[in-house]
């Protein structure tokens, strides 16, 4: 994706000292308890001066390098608003590559970041990436927040992990309604046997046979596999109405596939891992849906996320998924440690819950300088962020979402619906 040409900076502006971010050791720290409603006083030291040093691990490589772009533009620009805000609390951004399941670069850039001192970070954004670096994070005291891991395998998993993305079980019961909608009576499905497939695949089969409609075919893969003839074959021998594929970039070999069997390409569902324009693919999608979680974003913000983005040499993002939800996680983790008056990610995390209004009716806030004001005047935001009210539940995940309806028109664009 061109989003991701040029090098990725590793550190965003804004001078930041390590010392007060050592790691905490798991055993040494329990997350400090939240208030208990937004009426109790926050009392403050006379001076705050935080010094957080924030790590991102996003694909700038792999099967999901299409979606890193705008998740790491996300950040940065969270990050920048936060040190201009100068409100008591400094970030040093450590950014690396996530990569994949093949590449693995993951497992080199998390080292570098947990050597970096991190005490909280952005990412992964594979759900089977956080699966394999989440019990180091944790056992290092790092705060994990990812903006795009929607397996329901998430919720409640460990106290140091919160997501900002919803569980797919929303997006594919949004998804397995509209493919019934639209009159379709069969239905097949193409998935990646990964948590993230699984979850999704789960989701709309229950959701589309819960209207009466039958999943006549299934077929699964795994991640790197580069041939999906079998799969193909398998739905095409059913002829489903319409066909809903839960992938990453393999859409782009699955979906000439599907035509060549005799598939409608125009009746073909999509979901968040595949959602994008597709203008060089050689067959037409016109007609077919899919659906991403998060709000319809406004114009300033992706202005000012292709700013941020364009500074550092890159080209200007073509895709915003996810873009919203890594801006309000980076932002979620500043407001914490500024309310806990600590960097240590356990502290951080006993906040999360509080700073989003889940504690509590606090005073609402979009931005980062004005819930800052909040707390350092002794009081409990809430905030709501670009991706929506962000509100964590007891599970550490947010308590709804909105999940967008997208069609594609005679030139594999897609458009937003509802």
């Amino acid at each position: 994706m061109n989003g991701l040409q040029g090098s990725r900076p590793k550190l965003l502006a804004g001078i930041a000292l390590l010392g007060a971010s050592a790691l905490v050791m798991a055993g040494c720290s329990t997350p400090t308890p939240a208030p208990e409603s937004s009426e109790a006083t926050n009392e403050r030291p006379e001076n705050v001066d935080l010094s957080l040093t924030l790590g991102s691990l996003l694909p700038a490589t792999g099967t999901l390098a299409f979606l890193g772009a705008p998740m790491e533009a996300g950040v940065q620009l969270a990050v920048e608003q936060i040190n201009e805000a100068d409100a008591g609390i400094q970030v040093e951004l450590v950014s690396e590559d996530e990569g994949d399941l093949d590449n693995k670069a993951y497992e080199t850039s998390i080292t570098n970041l947990q050597s970096a001192g991190i005490t909280a970070m952005v990412g992964a954004a594979s759900s089977s990436v956080t699966k394999l670096i989440l019990d180091g994070n944790a056992g290092a005291g790092i705060l994990t927040v990812s903006p795009s891991n929607t397996s329901p395998d998430f919720s409640g998993i460990n106290d140091l992990y919160f997501r900002t993305a919803p569980s797919d079980l929303l997006q594919g019961e949004v998804l397995g309604n509209q493919i019934a909608e639209d009159g379709h009576k069969t239905l097949g499905i193409i998935y990646q046997n990964d948590p993230y497939g699984t979850g999704l695949f789960e989701a709309i089969k229950t959701t589309f046979e819960g209207t009466g409609g039958e999943v006549v075919a299934e077929a699964s893969y795994n991640q790197g596999d580069g041939q999906f003839n079998a799969q193909v074959q398998t739905i095409a021998a059913e002829k489903p109405d319409a066909v809903a594929v839960v992938s990453y970039d393999q859409f782009a070999t699955i979906a000439p596939l599907l035509g060549n069997a005799g598939i409608d390409t125009g009746a073909l569902y999509l979901v968040d891992g595949n959602l994008k324009d597709w203008p060089d693919l050689p067959v037409s999608l016109e007609g077919s849906k899919g659906t991403r979680a998060g709000a319809e974003l406004p114009d300033d913000f992706i202005d000012q996320l292709n700013e941020v983005w364009t500074a550092g040499g890159n080209e200007p993002i073509d895709a915003l998924t996810y873009s919203a939800e890594a801006y309000d996680a980076a932002t979620l983790i500043a407001l914490s440690a500024l309310y806990a008056v600590s960097v240590e990610g356990a502290d951080i995390a006993g906040a999360m819950r509080t700073v989003s209004g889940g504690e509590g009716e606090g005073e609402p806030c979009t931005s980062f300088a004005d819930c800052a004001e909040i707390i350092n005047a002794g009081g409990t935001p809430d905030y709501d962020g670009y991706s929506g009210k962000v509100t964590f539940d007891e599970n550490n995940d947010p308590k709804g979402a909105d999940i967008g309806v997208y069609e594609y028109d005679a030139e594999n664009v897609q458009t937003r619906l509802k």
